[in-house]
């Protein structure tokens, strides 16, 4: 047998770390649910065609072929989708004719992606996407929708870390670059989206060598690029800065918007920044980004926006707005640096003991009796002393060992953590609610 060894960029989770990532994954569809978004998944598999029509990242698609495959075969164009937006764009197109607009869709999936493995990096992902798309015209207030649906999911996840979902406003920048009389308003942009990255004072330099800025147009930038508040407020902060543009008061008024319409959501900070620009240019208006406190060096955990122009056939347009949750990219740090772990490795919630072999069709009944009212449980492997099957349940994580009754006697049921064993029986007993399922915990 060949040697097992581990392929970098592809995770492989322990059974007590997938409870958590199930957890997170349940809790988000339970949320976008009951919002109206329908499930959707799409084909792992796209034309190269269709991956690469954009161009972004033709270097990271890995390629399907057959190991025997002649070069003319039917499956010599395939790659394997590095996001869902792009089959969701060609999904909209292949089933316009059964789709009702606007088509509200969520869709939980791996994507692969052929980059080199880092910290919060990898080669096949998890990724949780909302999309609301429409046919030819797609009204603003879906963008106030589709922060809050995930300002809301996120907020459902308490055991993480703090996060921020940052929002800005494509048409407020541009408008404002275009204010300003920058000559180049793309390169301002992609400029101005290296900043996380970049010292402020090399942005200025950068805006003046390579997007034809002025000093004091470059200054301007950089003033509007470290405006953030967690209100409308921003909106004087911008409008001190001297500037007019009929499309930075749009950007403005929209951008207002969405952090009114997510006011009320709590657990999550939900903040205009107006250094967040979003270097793809297919983004038209609405732009998110999300970040986890204590871990900033991830980048962006969720990212998104407002993109005009989804998908066209050539007699319409699917304007659409969404936002997509590196739900592997959120989780492994914390996972690995046991910030988060599932509180037992197995679903089972009772081990029922197994006095002999001949009574094995005895402990069944009892566990097949709390399956029925939703206990997860499970028979001891073998009738071994009654102290080896507790330890045995001990090892596992099990919380409860179920004693079959004597003949003269009655069930038991022993907490294993405090000692406590008490009469019980199959038909009524049922463990507390934090220990029916394997539940999400913090460190230690």
């Amino acid at each position: 047998m060949m040697p097992v060894t581990s392929l970098s960029g592809f995770p492989e989770l322990l059974p007590s770390e997938r409870f958590v990532e199930l957890e997170v994954l349940d809790r988000l569809r339970r949320t976008f649910e009951l919002h109206g978004f329908a499930p959707l998944e799409t084909r792992a598999i796209e034309p190269l065609e269709q991956l690469l029509r954009k161009g972004e990242i033709d270097k990271e698609v890995y390629v399907l072929r057959r190991l025997h495959a002649d070069s003319d075969s039917d499956d010599a164009e395939l790659g394997m989708h590095f996001d869902l937006t792009v089959p969701f764009a060609r999904y909209v197109l292949d089933n316009a004719g059964h789709l009702e607009f606007p088509f509200r869709r969520y869709q939980i999936q791996k994507v692969w992606r052929g980059e080199r493995p880092q910290a919060g990096r990898y080669r096949e992902f998890v990724q949780a996407d909302i999309d609301v798309v429409a046919k030819d015209t797609l009204p603003f207030h879906h963008d106030v929708e589709v922060a809050r649906v995930m300002a809301e999911a996120l907020a459902s996840l308490e055991f993480l870390p703090a996060l921020r979902l940052q929002v800005n406003n494509r048409r407020l920048i541009e408008g404002f670059y275009r204010g300003i009389g920058a000559p180049d308003v793309p390169a301002v942009m992609r400029t101005i989206d290296k900043i996380d990255k970049v010292p402020a004072e090399v942005i200025g330099r950068l805006l003046v060598d390579d997007a034809g800025l002025t000093p004091g147009q470059s200054a301007q930038c950089v003033a509007l690029a470290n405006i953030r508040a967690t209100d409308t407020s921003f909106v004087e902060q911008v409008r001190a800065l001297g500037v007019e543009h009929e499309l930075l008061d749009r950007g403005l008024d929209e951008l207002a918007a969405v952090l009114t319409g997510c006011a009320a959501i709590e657990g999550v900070t939900v903040e205009a920044d107006l250094r967040i620009a979003r270097g793809l240019d297919y983004y038209t208006g609405t732009v998110f980004e999300t970040r986890m406190a204590g871990w900033e060096s991830l980048g962006s955990v969720c990212s998104g926006g407002r993109y005009d122009a989804l998908a066209s056939d050539g007699r319409s347009t699917y304007p659409g707005v969404g936002i997509s949750l590196g739900v592997t990219r959120l989780l492994m740090p914390l996972l690995q640096q046991g910030v988060l772990r599932g509180s037992r490795p197995v679903p089972s919630a009772v081990l029922v003991a197994l006095a002999a072999e001949e009574t094995r069709g005895e402990s069944d009944a009892i566990a097949q009796a709390l399956r029925r009212r939703g206990i997860a449980a499970e028979v001891a492997a073998s009738p071994q002393k009654f102290g080896k099957q507790i330890r045995a349940a001990e090892r596992r994580g099990i919380p409860f060992v179920w004693f079959p009754a004597s003949a003269d006697g009655s069930h038991q049921v022993k907490d294993i953590r405090s000692g406590e064993q008490v009469d019980a029986d199959p038909a009524t007993w049922t463990p507390p609610a934090d220990d029916l399922r394997p539940t999400v915990l913090g460190p230690g």
